[in-house]
């Protein structure tokens, strides 16, 4: 299995204008996978990181980063995170806190797996609209 921990090779350069972009795009995918889902229309990114991080990890490249409560990228030595201002990131205590081991547990491999099929059909939807 992948281990998402490590550095990826980005597909594009990673900017401000490119972030805001990806947020705006990976909101609309988030509301289109909640009404999918019969749910109510989400106010933010609240509960999408794997998604998100995923996402940003396949288009940008660098590495994920996280723990059991939330996951982010790092990318050129920084951190990204599409949901920083989400409502669920901002109750966390310590939401950059990084352990590395949580990505190795077999389960939360397979999750995140288990969601690249989607997240990759967003990266290709995503990257023909940036070369438009």
């Amino acid at each position: 299995m992948t281990d998402w921990t490590v550095d990826r090779k980005a597909r594009i350069a990673y900017s401000y204008e490119r972030f805001a972009q990806a947020k705006i795009f990976v909101f609309r995918k988030w509301c289109d996978q909640a009404k999918d889902r019969g749910l109510l229309p989400p106010a933010d990114l609240s509960g999408s990181c794997k998604y998100g991080s995923l996402f940003m990890n396949q288009v940008f490249g660098g590495a994920i980063c996280g723990h059991y409560e939330h996951q982010y990228n790092i990318i050129g030595g920084r951190i990204v995170d599409l949901s920083h201002d989400a409502i669920d990131v901002g109750r966390i205590t310590n939401p950059y806190l990084h352990e590395p081991d949580f990505f190795a547990i077999p389960e939360k491999r397979a999750s995140l797996n288990s969601c690249l099929p989607r997240v990759e059909g967003w990266v290709i939807e995503f990257l023909a609209g940036i070369e438009d």
